[in-house]
């Protein structure tokens, strides 16, 4: 038997430095630059996927009215009314003009994972988990909303703060607990189980097709450094020496995992996970390729974010399919229940 604890003691703290923290942050960074994604009509969902309960959802006793999150800017911790903070984390990884089905997957996917990070809280100052809303990552203020939204203010706050209230007592569990409901933006076209990004698995976490994202825009993004960009962010990200005269030998044949992203591969001699490269060269996604050439590296990099959980995109494909909520939920979490 594993040990929900001890499984994602790591996740609350990892998930906001992988992406995504949360993973739109980076995502959201600059619409018109990164894109949102093209309107076309999404492939299927996997037939594989559980439906939503039929039955009303199971009570759920273990909420909470204030969540106390940490600012990372001030290291103070807030406690922040529950409704509050679900409209500014909502505001914080999706824009307002997704569906309003993709949007309360999200909100509830958020509520389920604060409070899941509660339960496993190991933080001395006692906070769930941090964010920062001065630079629009994990959860939003008001005030902050004020100056991100402007004149759009009053109209955006009052359609997010109905979504809000029409799932605010939604929780999705999992052995009647809280279930670690972590999200990103955009998977490689099949999401990733949560063993081969934290190092341990939960039934919940394991790989679905996510195959609509395949039509995103900026699914597929190639960086390219120098090799002395490349050397320098090995040598100051994962302690790797590596020689100046001979880059084209830096990298070795990767292992892939089910879901096609690296597992590992070797660097300079070294056996490294593809996670560890990935936040090590700043790249946006695990499923990448390498290649030398002209004296530097061209990275193409297939979605955006750690790829396990909910994707993003892949909630907005299945709302714009007409699935709700529920069913969305349900499709990213397999064998989960919806609670209230």
């Amino acid at each position: 038997m594993f040990s929900v604890k001890k499984a994602f003691l790591l996740l609350c703290a990892l998930l906001l430095v992988l992406g995504s923290a949360l993973p739109l942050a980076g995502y959201r960074l600059a619409r018109a630059v990164l894109g949102r994604r093209a309107d076309v009509a999404p492939s299927p969902a996997s037939s594989a996927a559980p439906a939503a309960p039929e039955a009303a959802p199971a009570a759920y006793e273990g909420d909470a009215d204030l969540f106390l999150i940490e600012d990372s800017t001030t290291s103070e911790v807030q406690q922040v009314p529950k409704r509050d903070y679900l409209i500014g984390a909502a505001a914080a990884e999706m824009p307002l003009s997704w569906p309003d089905e993709a949007l309360k997957a999200q909100i509830v996917a958020a509520h389920s994972y604060a409070l899941y990070c509660r339960d496993h809280a190991s933080a001395a100052n006692g906070s769930w988990l941090s964010a920062d809303p001065a630079r629009r990552q994990g959860y939003l203020t008001d005030a902050v909303l004020h100056s991100y939204w402007g004149t759009d203010y009053e109209a955006n706050y009052a359609r997010l703060s109905s979504l809000v209230d029409s799932v605010l007592g939604d929780v999705l569990c999992y052995d009647g607990a809280a279930a670690g409901t972590s999200y990103f933006a955009l998977s490689n076209g099949r999401t990733e189980a949560s063993e081969n990004v934290w190092g341990s698995a939960l039934p919940y976490l394991v790989p679905v097709d996510s195959s609509t994202d395949l039509s995103a825009d900026n699914y597929e993004v190639t960086l390219t450094l120098s090799a002395a960009q490349t050397g320098q962010l090995l040598s100051e990200g994962l302690g790797i020496a590596t020689d100046p005269a001979a880059p084209g030998q830096w990298f070795g044949e990767p292992t892939l995992t089910a879901s096609g992203y690296v597992a590992s591969l070797p660097v300079c001699g070294q056996t490294v996970s593809g996670a560890a490269l990935r936040r090590a060269l700043g790249l946006r996604s695990a499923c990448f390729t390498l290649r030398y050439q002209d004296g530097g590296f061209c990275i193409t990099t297939r979605g955006y974010g750690h790829g396990v959980g909910l994707s993003q995109w892949g909630a907005k494909a299945l709302a714009e399919q007409g699935q709700g909520y529920a069913d969305i939920l349900a499709h990213y979490f397999p064998g989960t229940q919806l609670c209230r």
